[in-house]
């Protein structure tokens, strides 16, 4: 089995302390950053779907997560000349009017773990709170926008026309949410969609990569 394939399933099965340690010896192996940050990417995006599937359950999708961050700190420095996460900032928050918090905190850390710098803007955020978040920050590449009420899809609605209508580029809006379908994604003017955490993270990289 090649470091790279370790690393996966490592990280998949979650096991934290040693990855470190396996990311250096892929690296030592003459493995690039990148690739080891794909493979990295590719394990989540099983744990996601074994998530999904109702195989895992949240505590050994944290883990993975964990164990994937711990990963992408031995990478980060091999990344210079970019800012520190490979892919830029991503602003996420729940929508106005909803409070819901740990689904958004999960997608968070795992948009995080694949190579963002994340701003969580936390619960109950209004369009102009996420708008102006775009503005402070620097290189805004994705905006993740969380809803779990029916009731709050208008308010995604709104926010998504927001940051669309604001004449500001160089990121994409990714929805998510128990609500939220590809279809309601597409209709409200989201760049993407991801119906749970792990895939969250595998669409926020297919996104921002373009």
């Amino acid at each position: 089995m090649s470091k790279i394939e370790e690393v996966k399933a490592k990280v998949e099965a979650g096991k934290a302390k040693l990855i470190p340690g396996l990311v250096q010896e892929a690296l030592d192996e003459g493995n690039s950053a990148q690739s080891i940050l794909q493979a990295m990417v590719e394990s989540m995006g099983i744990v996601g779907d074994k998530f999904s599937a109702g195989e895992l359950f949240v505590p050994e999708m944290l883990m993975a997560a964990k164990a994937m961050s711990k990963g992408v700190e031995i990478l980060k420095p091999h990344f210079a000349g970019q800012s520190t996460s490979s892919y830029g900032t991503c602003v996420i928050g729940t929508v106005a009017g909803d409070l819901h918090d740990i689904g958004k905190n999960l997608v968070s850390m795992m948009i995080e773990s694949a190579g963002f710098d994340i701003v969580n803007l936390g619960v109950d955020v209004s369009p102009a709170k996420f708008l102006e978040a775009v503005k402070e920050n620097k290189n805004v590449t994705l905006v993740a926008c969380s809803g779990l009420l029916t009731t709050t899809m208008p308010a995604m609605k709104e926010t998504v026309q927001t940051l669309k209508s604001s004449g500001l580029t160089g990121f994409k809006v990714i929805v998510g949410g128990a609500p939220v379908t590809a279809e309601l994604a597409a209709s409200i003017g989201a760049d993407g969609f991801a119906p749970d955490a792990g895939s969250a993270a595998v669409k926020a990289v297919e996104l921002v990569k373009g």
